[in-house]
C-alpha cells in the first residue's frame, strides 16, 4: 500500500467539521494544500468554517447534514464526488456523547447516540466508500479510548464506539488488497463543545459535571496528530499519554484497569 507523500490537491470530506476536532482537522489539511469539503447539522457553523477556510486561501465547500438521516448523508457525499470528482480521504468525525448511569438512563438515549456516532459513520462511508476504493484513499474514524475500554458512566458512548472499532476494522480487511485504507483513532480526553452538549438519563442535555484523568489536550493537536498518522497510513492511534496508558493497561490488565477506572469515576455518579 504506498503511503501518501502529502494530502496536496487531495479531496477530504469531515462531518461534524463546524467546531471542535472536526474543524481543526479542516484547518490542518487545508493548509497543507487538501481540497476541503465540510459536513455539519449546524448550517450557520458550517457555512461560516466554510467562509473562513475560503478567506485563508484553501479551495473548500459546506453542505448542511444531519449524519443521523441516511438520505443527507447520500446526497452530501454526492454534491462532494460531483463537485471535485471524487473523494479521496472521508473523516467520520461528527458525534455526540452520554453522561448517565445505565440503571437511569432511558433506551431512547442509546439509539439517539448510536444513530449519530455509529450510523452515521456507516452512512457516509457507504455512501463515499466505492470512490475511496477507485481512488486509493483513506477512510480516518475519530473513534475513542472508550471505543477500546470501558467507560464508567457513559454506557452508550462506549457502545457505539465500540461498535465504530468492529466495523471498521471489518471494512479495512475488506479493502485493504483494493489499496484503500482504514484508520482507527482514539483521542483521550480533548478540550471541545462536545462535552457541554451530552446527553442525560433523559435525553435532555446534562447538567451534570464531566469528570476527567489527566490533562485535556487541544483540538489542534489532536488535528496534528491525525494528520502525520495518516501520511504513514497507521492502523490505529492512540493519542495523549492517559490514553495510550488506560489502553495498555486495559489490554495487559483488564480487570485492574476497571477497578482503578470505578474508583476514578464513582463520585461523578453519585452526585
Amino acid at each position: 500500500m504506498q503511503k501518501p507523500q502529502s494530502f496536496r490537491d487531495k479531496v477530504v470530506v469531515v462531518t461534524g467539521a463546524a467546531s471542535g476536532i472536526g474543524a481543526a482537522i479542516c484547518w490542518k489539511f487545508a493548509d497543507e494544500g487538501a481540497k476541503i469539503g465540510l459536513m455539519d447539522a449546524d448550517e450557520k457553523g458550517v457555512k461560516d468554517m466554510e467562509h473562513s477556510l475560503i478567506d485563508s486561501g484553501a479551495e473548500a465547500f459546506a453542505v448542511k447534514c444531519d449524519v443521523s438521516a441516511e438520505d443527507e448523508c447520500d446526497y452530501a457525499i454526492k454534491v462532494f464526488i460531483m463537485r471535485y470528482g471524487g473523494i479521496d480521504v472521508l473523516v467520520n468525525n461528527a458525534g455526540i456523547t452520554q453522561r448517565s448511569a445505565f440503571m437511569e438512563t432511558s433506551a431512547s438515549v442509546y439509539r439517539k447516540v448510536m444513530d449519530i456516532n455509529f450510523f452515521g459513520s456507516l452512512y457516509c462511508t457507504k455512501a463515499a466508500i466505492e470512490s475511496i476504493v477507485e481512488r486509493k484513499g483513506m477512510i480516518i474514524v475519530i473513534e475513542s479510548v472508550a471505543g477500546v475500554t470501558p467507560l464508567l458512566g457513559r454506557s452508550g458512548y462506549c457502545a457505539s464506539k465500540h461498535a465504530l472499532h468492529g466495523l471498521f476494522t471489518t471494512i479495512r480487511t475488506e479493502i485493504r488488497n483494493a489499496g484503500a485504507h482504514v484508520m482507527i483513532v482514539c483521542p483521550g480526553f480533548v478540550k471541545t463543545n462536545l462535552q457541554t452538549r451530552a446527553l442525560g438519563a433523559d435525553g435532555s442535555v446534562t447538567k451534570h459535571p464531566q469528570s476527567t484523568v489527566g490533562k485535556q489536550t487541544t483540538p489542534e493537536a489532536v488535528a496534528n496528530d491525525i494528520y502525520m498518522a495518516a501520511l504513514k497510513r497507521k492502523n490505529m492511534v492512540v493519542l495523549t499519554f492517559m490514553g495510550k496508558l488506560g489502553y495498555c493497561i486495559s489490554r495487559i490488565a483488564p480487570i485492574l484497569y476497571e477497578k482503578i477506572m470505578a474508583r476514578k469515576f464513582r463520585s461523578e455518579l453519585e452526585k
